[in-house]
């Protein structure tokens, strides 16, 4: 898969050439230009991910070329870094108000604007190899190229670099799956750079193959104590290294699958500040032999300003010479101050921070000022720059283990709630199950109650009706009261028993649904209630055309309990209208069952389908309290739903609704 592409406008050739080198050396694509029209000219072409602008061109000024590149179709995607000599903080704010990702001061470090890209191109950036990527770092270019010939037909990517200080930062940017380093190199030997990966809270972890030339155990013990996975003689067949370097990978550590955390040797930002521009100076160039890019600012409230719009790795504040960093004259509060302003500032105030001066007894001032640390001017640059770096890495390895804890809890959390959904997906199947099970049983004893009562029932009433009818011993009035009480209460015990039979029936057995015509079987139940009271004068209206997907057995039962009760409820009322209809969407419509009759209190409806539950006296309305307990069974088995609406003396109606199986 092909690199980004960096298009790189600056009038300097020395700078073109210069990050046209660093740029492809890292994989990437490069077009150049040297003024505002060339710039024009690319912008209206295309085709790029990167772009890098000079701030003062002969003929255009770099920021309206950013504002012009931002103004066009995409151009709010591109990745785009000014690049200037202008040093105050002013103009650097500005390039980036103005939509700046990166804005590098002059004298830049190529490795730090071409790691910068690639880190603000994230997951915009590049796809990584899918093959394991090995970074050979080593200063014989014949001996790298032997090591990429042996490794790419093994399905190894490789990356390469000359020197140690090339390879941290090739290992900052690329994130190898291991490193094979040579021991002995000029600048930083193979040791110093395994304990420097060590010491990198993003790299670590990485697998290290060192080689060497020298055949001592004393060497071979120096190495693997630097931190090396490996070791591996020049002088061995190269086999040896594929061998170590899969058995390395093999028993790499797995990690946590958490946000990736910067390297140390990876692009760095550091803010310098103070008053003295000659120290300001030394300062700049202490860091940036590190390849630091180093913004200046000389007060506080630029610093402050400057850190509200772009974030720093480290903030280096330099105390006056001679002086306590609290002079009460200075426009900024001193130094300390400004230690403490930035320290009291959310999220900014995790930056490391460095306190620098010429006062031995300035420690514990600069500490409790808020400072991190304290580095005496005196002991030097490398001194300080040692002091940068340990305090970058305190606060990569913090970030790391914060990381850790947050993916730990999270995945805590994430078992924690696996472990609850299941158990109360276990508890509620239990539940369900027992429920269904009481249900099955209380359904069984209804129906064994009802169905065993009737016989004794029957028996009671035929006696009561005998001796009623009996002519040859002539009951006295109250004796024949009694047994007239006996009858009655057998005769409406045994219609609760057939309202029990019915109710239990509507609540066992499978569906059996089918498409049929409802308003046919209106009438036919009409027909039926009629039959019972024939000297009644009812007026009944009835909608055409009504059809239902249901099982015609129970919504039998549904409009013989509703129109029965219709009909009762309606026998006080001069002209009594009982009204069959539906309405809404013909797929699944809304029936309905409307009275004239006594109504029922408002507020009430919930409690007229719980069993037995009466809001009319029995001598008044006669009835068992089943049958609307029965109807909402039989509608809730359909899926349906059942609602009552109503006035005390001024009728009700009965919604319902019986919807289609479901495919």
């Amino acid at each position: 898969m092909s690199g980004p592409v960096v298009l790189i406008v600056d009038d300097s050739l020395t700078v073109r050439m210069d990050l046209h080198e660093a740029f492809e050396a890292d994989g990437f694509a490069t077009r150049l230009c040297s003024t505002g029209t060339e710039a024009r000219a690319a912008f209206a072409a295309g085709g790029f991910d990167v772009a890098v602008l000079d701030v003062l061109l002969p003929d255009a000024d770099g920021v309206e070329l950013l504002r012009e590149l931002r103004a066009r179709p995409g151009g709010d995607k591109t990745v785009t870094v000014l690049l200037s000599s202008e040093a105050e903080i002013a103009d650097r704010l500005y390039g980036l108000r103005t939509g700046a990702d990166e804005y590098v001061g002059k004298p830049y470090d190529a490795g730090y604007v071409v790691g910068r890209c690639r880190q603000l191109l994230g997951e915009d950036g590049p796809q990584q190899p899918a093959a394991t990527t090995i970074l050979v770092i080593d200063d014989s270019i014949t001996f790298r190229e032997q090591l990429r010939e042996l490794l790419e037909p093994e399905g190894y990517a490789v990356i390469t670099a000359a020197s140690g200080e090339e390879g941290l930062r090739a290992a900052a940017d690329r994130r190898p799956q291991a490193v094979i380093v040579d021991g002995v190199m000029p600048g930083i030997d193979g040791a110093t750079v395994i304990r420097r990966i060590r010491l990198d809270p993003g790299l670590r972890d990485t697998p290290c193959l060192l080689m060497t030339a020298a055949d001592d155990y004393a060497t071979e013990v120096q190495m693997l104590e630097a931190g090396a996975d490996a070791f591996v003689r020049k002088q061995q067949n190269l086999a040896v290294v594929l061998a170590k370097l899969a058995a390395v990978l093999r028993t790499s550590a797995e990690k946590l699958p958490i946000e990736v955390i910067g390297s140390l040797h990876g692009p760095g930002k550091v803010l310098t500040v103070t008053r003295e521009r000659d120290r300001l100076a030394e300062l700049g160039d202490a860091l940036r032999a590190d390849g630091y890019d180093v913004v200046a600012a000389d007060n506080g409230k630029d610093a402050l300003d400057l850190l509200a719009a772009q974030p720093v790795d480290c903030i280096v504040i330099g105390l006056e010479p001679g002086s306590d960093g609290d002079e009460p004259g200075h426009a900024d509060g001193g130094a300390r101050e400004t230690c403490r302003r930035i320290k009291e500032v959310p999220q900014i105030g995790d930056t490391p921070l460095v306190m620098t001066g010429d006062r031995d007894d300035a420690l514990l001032d600069s500490l409790a000022a808020g400072a991190d640390d304290y580095v005496r001017w005196q002991e030097g640059a490398e001194t300080l720059r040692a002091h940068v770096r340990a305090q970058i890495r305190r606060k990569q390895s913090l970030d790391e283990s914060r990381r850790i804890r947050e993916e730990l809890m999270r995945r805590e959390l994430d078992a924690a709630g696996e472990r609850a959904a299941r158990q109360l997906a276990e508890t509620r199947a239990a539940l369900v199950e027992e429920l269904e099970w009481r249900n099955r049983e209380l359904e069984a004893f209804s129906g064994s109650v009802s169905h065993d009562l009737r016989g004794p029932l029957q028996i009671i009433s035929s006696f009561a009706e005998t001796i009623l009818d009996e002519d040859d011993e002539p009951l006295g009035a109250q004796a024949k009261h009694r047994v007239q009480r006996i009858h009655a209460a057998a005769m409406r015990m045994a219609d609760l028993v057939e309202s029990l039979l019915i109710l239990a029936r509507a609540s066992r057995g499978d569906l059996r649904r089918a498409q049929f015509d409802l308003t046919m079987t209106t009438w036919q139940v009409i027909g039926e209630v009629q039959a019972r009271d024939p000297a009644r004068e009812v007026d009944f209206v009835v909608a055409g055309d009504m059809t239902a997907d249901a099982d015609e057995g129970l919504v039998r039962v549904i409009l013989e309990n509703l129109i029965n009760n219709a009909f009762k409820f309606t026998r006080k009322v001069a002209h009594p209208v009982i009204e069959v209809g539906w309405n809404g969407p013909g797929d699944n419509p809304r029936f309905h069952i409307r009275d004239n009759g006594a109504g029922f209190p408002a507020g009430k409806a919930i409690e007229l389908f719980r069993p037995f539950a009466r809001l009319h006296s029995a001598e008044e309305f006669p009835g068992t309290g089943i049958g609307l307990t029965t109807v909402h069974r039989a509608v809730e088995r359909h899926g349906g739903e059942i609602h009552a609406e109503g006035e005390d003396g001024r009728g009700a109606t009965f919604w319902f609704t019986l919807p289609p199986a479901r495919p």
